[in-house]
């Protein structure tokens, strides 16, 4: 029995709830002190369990914390090592842990101490745990927005980043990574399974979601921008909006299904990491010395792109145009390898980028993309700008829009120029001018006789790149959300800026329904001009939401307070506390630490949210609650009881046999 226990506890390593420990302890003692009349009175047995799973628990955070893998790499084809979560339990238990000693020292021989089945159990416990902290807040604060990340694969499977933005209870706007959701299916199943994740999962209501933004890339900007048309449909106020971490030439570029465009786009993130090693990043500035020998101040403004995050910028493709000659230099050099500082592997994708960007249709994407987001670069620029900044730019997207119809309507004249730009930039770099041979294989099978080369890069590049950039700005700012972004005249150093002649009310429809007391707003609206008009000349005026929101008197002003709490979660409006440290970025740090392989959903989820408080006795009472222990006096019961029946079974079948055996004498 002793063995039985010890295996029932080691394998299934769980405690009784409180509600388990109350029923138990109606026989015994009663407590006449009131104050201890609820507590649970645990047992020697269950307090050293508790302080087991305490010590596990550690462990897993820190392994979260500090980027440590669950799975180790292979020490060799035939040898792996340990799992990193039983290596540091072992080091635990050999510096004096003695819960952890206590536990091991009862466990049976040949038995494994840490199953993978409690391993899952407590990583789970873990993440949920961290994940309902945030969710807690969410909840208070009522409105909030959705973002999505880059999709991420976990065992070949692909997975959607799900980010929450929302103003806390200290009116701080925050933005949490919440959890990985399957991409599988299509977009009608994937808006049920974020409806699922949202309200049944999570206790949020998809009703007071104000915005989403979705940072897709490659093939899944289609489907994400068909799962925000669809969630649009069934909560108009969720407003499909660019994310603020992505620049908006980016997000145009990625918006556009034509394959050429997104083999372009394909090829920058291939570049970016190509160029995060410092030999190859060496070897780029060693070519645009010797391109730019003659022209050493533009070189060695390249050279100072080189150093920072240009292909994430606004001015992105005007930069790679310039950079096109010494990169192809660059890969050059390193596909000779004649020193043999690269790998095989690293001179095989320098060949595969030369082969792309070696592409005369490439060549005429890049300049396409250069020269028709030149007109979306300021706005652009503006809308991640301050909140001054991003008023201004809800004010002027007429203008831009009216400068791509200009452009459209002279569209043979611009194509010109353009297409002649770009067989230049091709001669230069000595690549032949020429239609696809795709295209020109079709032509001839059914055969439409030639094309020429200007003509066709018209049809097929320049006019749907221009058509398909005017339609996402007219999507991403439609007039709702035009009016959602004018209404930041809210913030006194805007009004300030229009002399204090503003007119929110206008706007003020769209959330007419969050409002506290919408009849008064007018009233209240005239009484906010008026408190900062007539302002002493020592007070001034603050810049933006979040210094607004920390105002003491803002209070007094409840509708002016919950529209600027709405304005703050919209995704488009950046981060206000450390732009240079978001959740999104601490996410690609996590999965840039170490091998695909040893990604881990929960300690990634752990990983990024180190700032959110992590109690590990909450931790052990949620285990204890979802893996509730058996309790080994019932079942020492239970074994006497069936002990007791077999024995009462044997006894009858014993009398039986005798009376069959004196019937038979009888006869």
């Amino acid at each position: 029995m002793i063995t039985v226990y010890i295996l029932c506890v080691c394998l299934s390593p769980v405690a009784s709830s409180i509600e388990q420990l109350a029923s138990k302890k109606d026989g015994a003692v009663e407590d006449s002190s009131s104050t201890n009349e609820d507590e649970p009175q645990l047992s020697t047995e269950e307090k050293e369990f508790r302080d087991h799973l305490r010590s596990l628990f550690e462990v897993v955070v820190m392994l979260g914390k500090q980027s440590i893998p669950i799975v180790a790499c292979k020490v060799s084809e035939a040898e792996h090592m340990s799992s990193n979560l039983q290596a540091l339990v072992d080091y635990r238990m050999n510096a004096g842990d003695e819960a952890l000693k206590k536990r091991f020292q009862a466990t049976a021989v040949n038995t494994e101490y840490l199953s993978a089945t409690q391993q899952s159990q407590l990583l789970d416990v873990c993440e949920n745990t961290v994940r309902e902290e945030m969710l807690m807040e969410v909840r208070e604060s009522r409105f909030f927005s959705l973002v999505t990340g880059d999709l991420v694969d976990f065992a070949n499977e692909k997975h959607l980043p799900l980010f929450l933005r929302y103003v806390n209870q200290q009116n701080v706007l925050r933005e949490e990574f919440l959890d990985f959701m399957s991409f599988d299916g299509d977009e009608n199943a994937l808006v049920e399974r974020l409806e699922a994740q949202l309200t049944d999962r999570w206790g949020l209501s998809m009703e007071e979601c104000r915005g989403q933004a979705h940072k897709a890339t490659g093939t899944s900007t289609t489907k994400m921008k068909a799962v925000a048309v669809l969630l649009m449909q069934k909560y108009p106020l969720a407003l499909h909006m660019p994310c603020s971490h992505m620049a908006l030439n980016i997000h145009l570029a990625n918006s556009l299904p034509f394959p050429n465009v997104q083999v372009v786009m394909e090829t920058l993130r291939r570049v970016k990491v190509f160029l995060s090693t410092p030999f190859a990043r060496e070897e780029l500035e060693k070519a645009i010395s010797t391109h730019y020998q003659k022209n050493e101040e533009k070189g060695n403004t390249l050279k100072l792109a080189c150093g920072s995050e240009w292909t994430e910028k606004h001015s992105v493709f005007d930069v790679l145009l310039d950079m096109l000659p010494p990169l192809l230099l660059c890969m050059d050099s390193i596909r000779d390898n004649d020193d043999g500082t690269f790998s095989d592997a690293v001179t095989a994708d320098a060949y595969s980028i030369t082969e792309t960007l070696s592409d005369f249709e490439i060549i005429v994407t890049i300049i396409i993309l250069k020269n028709v987001l030149t007109f979306t670069r300021a706005f652009g620029r503006n809308l991640q700008g301050e909140t001054l900044d991003v008023f201004f730019a809800a004010n002027s997207l007429t203008a831009v829009l009216h400068s791509l119809n200009e452009v459209n309507d002279n569209i043979d004249v611009y194509h010109e120029f353009w297409y002649e730009e770009a067989v230049s930039v091709a001669n230069v770099m000595e690549i032949p001018v020429n239609v696809p041979r795709l295209f020109l294989r079709k032509q001839r099978a059914a055969d439409a006789g030639e094309v020429h080369a200007e003509v066709y890069f018209k049809e097929y590049v320049t006019v749907p790149v221009i058509h398909g950039v005017m339609q996402e700005l007219e999507d991403m700012f439609s007039e709702t959300n035009l009016k959602a972004l004018k209404c930041l005249s809210l913030v006194p150093a805007v009004m300030g800026q229009m002399k204090f002649n503003t007119t929110e009310e206008n706007y003020a429809e769209v959330y007419r329904t969050d409002l506290p007391s919408p009849d008064t707003l007018p009233a209240e609206l005239h009484c906010w001009r008026i408190k900062w008009k007539h302002r002493g000349k020592e007070v001034r005026l603050p810049t933006t939401i979040h210094e607004t929101l920390q105002l003491p008197d803002v209070k007094f002003f409840p509708n002016v307070n919950s529209f600027l709490k709405v304005l703050s979660a919209l995704p488009a409006l950046k981060l206000e506390d450390n732009k240079s440290d978001t959740a999104s970025d601490r996410l690609q740090v996590y999965l840039d630490s170490m091998s695909s392989k040893q990604w881990n959903k929960s300690l990634a989820m752990l990983n990024v949210n180190t700032h959110v408080k992590h109690d590990l006795d909450v931790m052990v009472d949620k285990y204890c609650r979802l893996y509730p222990e058996d309790d080994p006096e019932a079942e020492s019961e239970e074994v006497a009881e069936s002990e007791e029946v077999a024995e009462a079974v044997a006894e009858a079948e014993t009398k039986s046999e005798e009376v069959a055996e004196e019937d038979a004498a009888m006869k």
